[in-house]
């Protein structure tokens, strides 16, 4: 068993003393998968980081133990964690293209992690890292072992993430946010592979996820954090039908399907609180629907409300009056703008080839066209999905469209904006169309300056773009901005490694919005985001067309986001547009087989909530 017992975790930051987890238990038994779920910035990450004793350089563990098998990790050596670490405990990391080297092959780091932890070795450990590719659903694995990570799309680098951490074949896997980046057949095939190796080798997991779909088919049990403390404990079953603290009901509320399109999602209002502060009762009060007069100075427990169920509310231990509050108002959304006139967006017969190194005796020039001869149209005020498998040319249909692959690939075709061929746009006339097409890019870390904060970020556009605004106009700009995307405006004069993976991508959201574009590219804008986080900004966005007129190419593998944001839909595979049309009539009654089996693969969560 692993245990978690009252751990403590502390970091030191400009703004003080952040305590990133407040006395945490948990216990992990073999062949359990555990799911803790949780708004983005609440310490998920920082507790498997903490479990693997990765923590970063300011940060350190305060008290409590972490215990396997009844030994103390927290007391070891290094060098015996070191053999712990990847050999009986694995960890799948938020962010690949962060956690992959980017000078090794992607074979040779899968065939380290075979070498350092089994008896493996050469032609054996490469054989077997081959296999692994195979199994995680790389095409091709006997070419892809040899490419950087640079050469794979997101969730090709996600699944090359996953092979390295169970190719020494673990007794625990720490699997955080494992299938972000991933469509959802690929993610079915990750997860029919870790259920496969929970029943051969016991295999226990600690699921760090924001899909609740994926934890209700996956999890035995569910933790749900807030803050840096678990404010619920249940089986699965017991935590999706009868959920009982506030915040939980909430967020099943705020999950986005066809059902809810005619209506702004239920988005918690405010975000996490900082974790520098002292809290003298209730973290989610300020947030809460049924907070009470004393749930402001009294702090809750985790109390026993049933079986192996557990909650941490004044609700159930001390009830009370509840405070009052303004009633909801339900408001209806417009529906899209039929399709008439002149579209905003003509793409025809789009081709993006890629040109690849020629081996020294091969004669010709050799390529890959990632995007083979697509088109489709887009109307102002509405919505195409693009849906397809990992690397069938979604992101680089997009990246062509926003003038990003000028250099690195031949586009050949037509992108008709307003009528002008944007591929035939050069200087000023460029400067133009880029202030009206934006891209939000997939991965938030890679696409934001380290060396910039968050208001330079921001501000770069503004200046560039809109000459027009003077610094008090940008400064105003930056903090309507901010306010929108849900973060606290002190976030301006931070880094971008001092936020969480969802609260970077809500800076890449912002940064797209700033100089108030009519296209905006949104490549996987939720994936990072958690329900909560994910409703603000679908609600955002769907609010930013109502009120502008936008047009969003989006570029996604949630279904769910898809039935509720989108007019149209265009599925693509290899490269090609196999179905298209609105999005109703694909999702209801897809005709293309590739169609019904994306559909077929896709998890879902049917609960109802008081």
């Amino acid at each position: 068993m692993l245990e978690i017992d009252d751990l403590q975790v502390e970091l030191d930051a400009e703004a003080g003393l952040v305590k990133a987890i407040a006395g945490m238990k948990l216990a992990l038994s073999r062949g359990e998968t555990f799911a803790l779920v949780g708004e983005s910035g609440c310490g998920k990450s920082m507790t498997a980081l903490a479990l693997m004793r990765l923590l970063p350089d300011n940060g350190r563990v305060a008290g409590g133990a972490v215990r396997l098998d009844g030994q103390d990790l927290l007391a070891l050596p290094e060098g015996r964690m070191r053999g712990v670490r990847g050999g009986r405990i694995s960890m799948i990391f938020q962010e690949p293209s962060t956690s992959l080297n980017p000078v090794m092959r992607v074979g040779d780091q899968i065939v380290e992690a075979i070498e350092a932890h089994t008896p493996l070795r050469g032609a054996a450990a490469r054989a077997k890292a081959i296999d692994w590719l195979a199994r995680v659903g790389i095409p091709e694995p006997q070419r892809r072992i040899a490419d950087y990570p640079f050469r794979l799309s997101g969730g090709q680098k996600q699944r090359v993430m996953i092979a390295i951490a169970l190719a020494a074949e673990p007794d625990y896997l720490i699997a955080d946010e494992p299938t972000t980046a991933l469509d959802v057949t690929i993610q079915a095939q990750i997860l029919d592979l870790i259920r496969d190796l929970q029943r051969e080798r016991q295999l226990g997991v600690l699921l760090i996820t924001h899909d609740l779909a994926v934890v209700s088919g996956m999890a035995h049990r569910v933790a749900l954090m807030y803050a840096g403390q678990i404010i619920e404990v249940a089986p699965a079953a017991e935590f999706f039908a009868q959920p009982k603290h506030p915040y939980a009901r909430l967020l099943l509320q705020a999950l986005p399907d066809a059902a809810r399109r005619q209506q702004p999602l239920a988005a918690i209002a405010g975000t996490v609180p900082p974790l520098w502060q002292a809290f003298a009762g209730c973290r989610f009060a300020p947030r809460c629907d049924r907070a009470m007069q004393h749930c402001a100075g009294t702090p809750p427990a985790l109390t026993d409300e049933g079986p192996q169920h557990q909650v941490r509310c004044l609700l159930y231990s001390q009830p009370g009056d509840a405070l009052p509050r303004a009633p909801a108002v339900a408001r209806e959304l417009p529906t899209a703008p039929p399709i008439q006139g002149e579209p905003l967006l003509d793409v025809r017969e789009l081709r993006v080839r890629f040109m690849l190194k020629t081996p020294l005796l091969q004669r010709g020039p050799r390529h890959f066209d990632a995007v083979d001869g697509i088109g489709f149209q887009l109307q102002a005020g509405r919505t195409l999905a693009l849906v397809g498998e990992s690397g069938c040319g979604k992101t680089t249909s997009g990246k062509a469209i926003a003038q990003l692959l000028r250099r690195q690939a031949r586009i050949s075709g037509q992108a008709l904006f307003e009528g002008r061929d944007l591929f035939k746009l050069d200087g000023q006339a460029l400067l133009q169309a880029r202030r009206h097409i934006q891209i939000i890019f997939q991965d938030p870390f890679a696409s934001l300056n380290p060396r910039m904060r968050v208001a330079d970020v921001l501000e770069e556009g503004l200046i560039a773009l809109r000459p027009e605004l003077d610094a008090g106009q940008r400064l105003a700009r930056l903090q309507a901005l901010v306010d929108q995307v849900g973060l606290r405006r002190d976030a301006l004069q931070r880094w971008p490694h001092e936020f969480s993976g969802g609260q970077r991508q809500r800076i890449a959201i912002a940064r797209a919005l700033a100089v108030e574009p009519r296209l905006i590219v949104c490549d996987e804008p939720t994936s990072a985001l958690d329900v909560s986080v994910q409703a603000q900004i679908l609600n955002l966005l769907r609010e930013l067309q109502r009120e502008q007129g936008l047009a969003y190419l989006f570029i996604t593998h949630n279904i769910g986001v898809v039935e509720y944001i989108a007019d149209d839909i265009a599925v693509m595979q290899a490269g090609r547009i196999v179905e298209r049309g609105p999005c109703n009539e694909v999702l209801g009654q897809p005709r293309e087989g590739f169609t019904q089996a994306l559909l077929a693969a896709v998890p879902r969560l049917h609960v109802t909530t008081p």
